[in-house]
């Protein structure tokens, strides 16, 4: 038999202790199933995804579920974001015991574990694993709005101690207006990329002075200026999208799609 761990919320112990472990998370192929990771002979290692998958809350902390599973058991196997191989279950530890470095590597069960096949239900170290990515330690984290997880434990201090040059908040609008008037006409590209990324970070703007951009020769200045004026209350930025849906760059038009999709979502 080959043993497993998956990793879950405390909050589901009880519910795993009579029913097992549902197919609630999807595989690469679109399977429902379960994910889980070899026991090894390496603690850290066999509860490496613990923080990670800590990062994105649990009721009570996170367990270990220990699995046994049969030998012939169809598994699929590999590094995570990366192409998984369909093996049985005994080739997927043999696979994963023989690795130099099993950091990011997942297994994948394409069904949902029955109650007599949970071994047993431990409490485990909320410290243990890796964050972000197997690699992370030792490289300084991004804080840009993209990379950082609003609400994280700690956020707000790494924030302070490393404030990202894209943060907000923006300048007053006469400091991004006279950036614009110094990009010159019809304007240096980065530039004016660089102040509309700013303007884009308020809820109304001066439309009536940048309006000029939406015709601006460089298309990744126009595609700048659709996310820039997208969530603005301001009077009159629908109509200027309505012209850019029609853009001949499609880059521009994409963008504009998308922001229509994002607003009629949110």
């Amino acid at each position: 038999m080959a043993m497993f761990v998956h990793l879950t919320s405390a909050a589901n112990a009880p519910r795993i202790r009579r029913s097992g472990i549902r197919a609630a998370s999807r595989g690469q192929d679109g399977a429902r199933g379960v994910y889980c990771f070899s026991v090894l002979p390496s603690y850290t290692l066999t509860h490496q995804w613990l923080r990670e998958l800590a990062r994105t809350g649990s009721r009570g902390g996170l367990v270990a579920v220990h699995v046994r599973l049969d030998d012939n058991q169809q598994v699929r196997v590999g590094r995570y974001a990366r192409e998984q191989t369909a093996v049985r279950a005994a080739e997927a530890v043999r696979r994963i015991a023989a690795l130099e470095d099993p950091r990011g590597w997942e297994v994948f069960v394409p069904r949902a574990v029955r109650p007599r096949e949970v071994h047993r239900i431990r409490t485990a170290p909320q410290t243990v694993g890796w964050r972000y990515w197997p690699e992370a330690h030792g490289v300084r984290p991004c804080t840009c709005d993209g990379c950082r997880v609003r609400g994280e434990y700690g956020s707000r201090r790494l924030r302070e101690r490393l404030p990202h040059p894209l943060d907000g908040p923006p300048p007053p609008t006469r400091v991004l207006l006279a950036r614009i008037a110094a990009a010159g006409t019809p304007g240096d590209p980065a530039a004016l990329r660089e102040t509309l990324h700013w303007f884009g970070k308020r809820r109304r703007g001066p439309l009536a002075q940048l309006g000029h951009l939406a015709a601006h020769p460089d298309p990744g200045v126009r595609e700048e200026f659709v996310w820039a004026v997208a969530r603005w209350s301001t009077p009159g930025v629908a109509e200027l999208l309505d012209g850019l849906a029609a853009d001949p760059h499609p880059d521009v038009r994409e963008a504009v799609a998308t922001v229509r999709t994002l607003s009629q979502n949110g």
